[in-house]
């Protein structure tokens, strides 16, 4: 059973003055609540001795999202808009939130840090570039600076169009990015990211309930093509949701199977 939010912490910004987040230690993550650590190094430790990497994560909207999910969307996009002194505050209480919980794994002997959040809608940024630059960039570079000076390989997911900020994710130090094709155009991607960061594509998941086996087969392969490399840094990623008939189903795996063949259990 889940819960439905009705009212957002930090509506009022009468409220900030007042507020301190929650212990990033102990506050649950989605996986338990509180975190289990000593099970979790446990965990790290057996994933590697596997041939795995052991792999830490912040819960999804771990940053720009977690903005508006305190404020409330409406007010967010007005303090952006009109460059509000809290909103400054509010976004360096996140950061200083998120870059202890990345400490914590990291204290674990992490290999991997995965983050999630959604940056973008169908067709653009949710907030215009210079502002996204402005006031969450340098936040996304010190998560990625202290994983990477830990020699650590960063994954950032977001769903959305996220196609003008792909260049200053690489520069901060990311190392995968999971993009929507649909969302950011396969010829964009080819031109932005192509040879510059390993893509971990989400395939057409608007296209896998209603399509026939053929476009489905094309689909996929036109991925490939246009962005692999002869040094590979292409990876697919196919969402079935249950809207996908059971054939669709089978011809994505068929299909991505006869591309990269079977996955190899650990």
């Amino acid at each position: 059973m889940d819960s439905q939010v009705i009212e957002n912490p930090l509506n009022d910004w009468e409220d900030f003055e007042n507020y301190e987040p929650p212990d990033p230690i102990k506050e649950g993550d989605g996986f338990a609540d509180p975190p289990d650590w000593k099970k979790r190094k446990k965990e790290s430790r057996k994933t590697k001795n596997k041939g795995g990497l052991a792999t830490g994560s912040l819960p999804h909207g771990f940053m720009f999202q977690r903005v508006h999910y305190l404020r409330g969307y409406e007010n967010f996009m007005r303090d952006v808009a009109r460059g509000k002194q809290n909103l400054d505050e509010l976004i360096d209480k996140i950061r200083e939130y998120n870059l202890e919980r990345i400490r914590k794994y990291l204290n674990l002997g992490v290999e991997f840090m995965f983050f999630a959040g959604d940056l973008g809608t169908q067709d653009r940024l949710a907030i215009s570039p210079d502002k996204f630059r402005h006031y969450f960039l340098p936040c996304y570079k010190d998560m990625f600076e202290l994983c990477k000076n830990e020699g650590v390989i960063v994954y950032l997911h977001s769903d959305g169009h996220i196609l003008e900020m792909i260049p200053d994710f690489v520069e901060a130090g990311l190392d995968i990015i999971n993009p929507q094709v649909r969302a950011n155009g396969l010829e964009s991607l080819e031109k932005i990211a192509k040879g510059n960061i390993c893509i971990d594509l989400d395939l057409d998941r608007q296209l896998f309930p209603y399509a026939s086996s053929n476009e489905i087969k094309e689909h996929i392969q036109k991925s490939v093509d246009t962005l692999n490399t002869k040094k590979g840094g292409l990876m697919l990623n196919a969402e079935i949701s249950p809207d996908i008939p059971l054939e669709n189903i089978k011809t994505i795996i068929k299909t991505l199977e006869s591309i990269g063949g079977p996955k190899p259990l650990l």
